[in-house]
């Protein structure tokens, strides 16, 4: 999985496009949907997209975030992660992109995420919206891969387990965690578990 070509778009999509979401009730919840990008870096290794969330906004600023939003009324989820992703990142992502589906995740602030899986070979619109993007990486699929990955802790204040992915010195928690960590299992590893169960630190449940 080191070249970023057709012969892995199959593998990746074939494997996300057979799993059947684990979905989620939204009635009471807040439901948003992300976008899972992946693409190549300009020496043409594959991986996944992530922003850094603005220092200026109100919740969650500064942290590991891939692009998404709040469901708009009259959007379907879809909808939602192909908005998001223009306005926060500058891509204009089509059906023709889409590899498939997540399962949900629940957050402990009231969000339903719902997860789409995205090939994007062009990139050169890309670019940081500056009023909730401070900046964009390009996380390579061997980082999610790494031996030591991924980290599950627990925590006095909940019994669930507590995920984290180690991404280069630092580190990317749930919920955003969660969906990298499915979209490694089921494209890169063909593993069907869910990741609903992992929970989030505790500077993340507000």
């Amino acid at each position: 999985m080191d070249t970023f070509d057709h012969s892995l778009r199959t593998l990746i999509g074939g494997r996300i496009a057979a799993h059947r979401p684990r979905l989620l009730p939204t009635k009471g919840s807040k439901p948003a949907a992300v976008a899972v990008i992946a693409a190549a870096d300009e020496s043409g290794t594959p991986g996944v997209l992530l922003t850094r969330r603005s220092p200026r906004l109100k919740g969650h600023s500064g942290q590991w975030a891939l692009p998404g939003g709040r469901i708009d009324a009259g959007e379907t989820p879809l909808d939602t992660a192909i908005r998001e992703t223009e306005e926060e990142v500058g891509l204009a992502l089509t059906q023709a992109d889409l590899l498939g589906r997540l399962d949900d995740y629940p957050t402990r602030s009231g969000y339903v995420i719902s997860g789409f899986v995205f090939w994007v070979e062009d990139t050169s619109n890309l670019r940081a919206n500056p009023s909730e993007v401070e900046s964009i990486h390009h996380i390579p699929l061997s980082e999610l891969t790494r031996a030591d990955s991924p980290r599950v802790m627990t925590i006095p204040e909940t019994d669930r387990p507590v995920l984290q992915l180690p991404v280069f010195d630092g580190e990317i928690h749930a919920p955003t965690a969660a969906l990298m960590y499915q979209f490694r299992l089921l494209g890169l590893d063909a593993d069907h578990s869910p990741v609903a169960h992992f929970d989030q630190p505790v500077f993340a449940w507000r």
